[in-house]
């Protein structure tokens, strides 16, 4: 039972942004500030990446926990309403991002994945990413790893 009529419930899903959402202006505001350049949401390229990096061959996601059911985040919860439904949509996005983010690395791109959770709050530190985007060692990062993550947790 949901705690708001339809009416409400699909006006608040209509106001949620697929773009320029406020984790991902936060990124492109560091990445701008430290001289990186950066091309938004190439068609050309497999799920539209966020921010590409052409130089760095680098393609950065900024997922939403929620959407996107970030592993072992308190923010990847579960509808209690036509739960089916739900569990199709989250597989099917999931899905969908590995076998995206699979293509890009076959091309020779290089993929971070950041979660929403990791640079939600003021205080996020994600200046580590300054010295990521130019290491070509690093192939693929998601980060945070879950909801108690810190900046070390990354993944390559």
């Amino acid at each position: 039972m949901d705690v708001v009529s339809k009416e409400v419930r699909s006006r608040m899903m209509a106001n949620i942004r697929g773009s320029n959402t406020i984790p991902e202006i936060k990124v492109r505001k560091l990445l701008h500030k430290h001289g990186f350049r950066y091309r938004l949401h190439p068609r050309e390229l497999p799920g539209r990446p966020d921010v590409v990096l052409p130089r760095y061959r680098l393609c950065i996601f900024i997922q939403g926990c929620f959407w996107h059911r970030h592993p072992g985040c308190r923010y990847a919860t579960n509808p209690k309403s036509r739960e089916e439904f739900w569990q199709a949509k989250f597989e099917q996005n999931v899905e969908r991002d590995t076998r995206n983010m699979n293509e890009l690395l076959q091309q020779g791109w290089r993929v971070f994945e950041l979660w929403e959770c990791g640079i939600r709050k003021p205080e996020a530190e994600i200046t580590w990413l300054l010295e990521a985007v130019p290491n070509a060692d690093l192939q693929k990062i998601s980060w945070p790893t879950g909801s108690s993550a810190t900046p070390d947790d990354r993944n390559s």
